[in-house]
């Protein structure tokens, strides 16, 4: 759900009252299906927002219409901002409208409510990698980030103990960034097990940003995923092809007068971009490295000597 609308979908219930699905996407100019999924979202999240049933029905907050949002409990509040949080990161005005948010709760409420809008992160762009659940750890690891508790955790065979600082939902796969003895570290959630959250309390870096750490987390990850570059020549209308494949790997620098488009791509190894192209076979002419021409020349013999006609005795 995106921010700037769950804010726009509360502070139009408290001025109201009481909304229909249909009024709602009337007032934001969405379906009524999605009003409805909004409005759904926002109460298994556990803000105090509820049905009604009947002609004279609608979707209330409970204790009615308000102007601010004192009505809410310390848990709604955090529900609230890991909610929006996450939608907010590439929208300013949603940003805003959050700050505004914050503002308007009870002053003992506000840091929680502050650590829970920036406890996670959401990046869309995958690595390639097809996930699975949403790891139920997940949950208590943001609870550990907005309550700022050490946890201790089993990873890779061996006890960690770490600073929660953020979450981050890279196309539904799950990365914990977090301080340790050691500096900053990066652990994927679905290989943590054994959490324990401590009472001890801890405190992030003075000006910690999850956005800028999680962007030096990827370009350190990109640098070892594109260890070869290589550059060819493909038609201009097939060159989408290869973008949609290699990603941010791939960079289209210019169009030739015959039509053909000249692309560098990335990968780990001459051999990982051969593999890619080998199946164009004379559609893509691979210009440099020599490393990577020689791996389409070996893939090449090896299937022409394992294909080649065999004559009978």
């Amino acid at each position: 759900m995106r921010a700037d609308r769950l804010v726009a979908t509360l502070l139009l219930m408290q001025t109201r009252g009481r909304v229909t699905a249909a009024e709602l996407a009337a007032e934001l100019e969405v379906s009524v299906a999605t009003a409805r999924r909004d409005l759904e979202a926002l109460s298994a999240a556990g803000i105090p927002v509820y049905p009604q049933p009947g002609r004279h029905g609608g979707w209330s907050l409970v204790g009615g219409a308000r102007t601010d949002l004192t009505g809410l409990t310390s848990a709604e509040a955090q529900a609230l901002f890991l909610l929006a949080g996450p939608a907010a990161g590439v929208s300013p005005a949603a940003r805003s409208a959050l700050r505004k948010l914050v503002r308007a709760l009870p002053a003992p409420f506000r840091a929680d409510a502050q650590a829970a809008a920036t406890a996670t992160l959401v990046d869309p762009a995958g690595w390639g990698e097809r996930a699975g659940s949403r790891p139920e750890i997940v949950d208590r690891l943001q609870d550990a980030v907005v309550r700022r508790r050490r946890i201790r955790f089993a990873y890779r065979g061996a006890e960690r103990v770490a600073d929660p600082w953020g979450l981050v939902d890279k196309d539904d796969i799950w990365y914990l960034i977090a301080g340790t003895e050691r500096g900053r570290r990066t652990f994927r959630v679905d290989r943590v097990g054994e959490l324990v959250v401590t009472t001890e309390t801890v405190e992030p870096p003075a000006g910690f940003d999850l956005g800028e750490a999680w962007q030096t987390v990827v370009g350190e990850v990109e640098e070892k995923r594109a260890g070869t570059r290589a550059e060819l020549l493909i038609e201009e209308r097939f060159a989408w092809v290869l973008r949609d494949h290699f990603g941010r790997h791939c960079e289209q620098l210019e169009v030739l007068a015959d039509g053909r488009a000249r692309l560098r791509v990335g990968a780990p190894t001459p051999r990982d971009i051969a593999r890619t192209l080998a199946g164009w076979g004379a559609m893509v002419e691979v210009l440099d490295p020599p490393a990577v021409r020689a791996e389409l020349a070996r893939i090449g013999a090896e299937l022409s000597e394992r294909y080649r006609p065999r004559t009978t005795p």
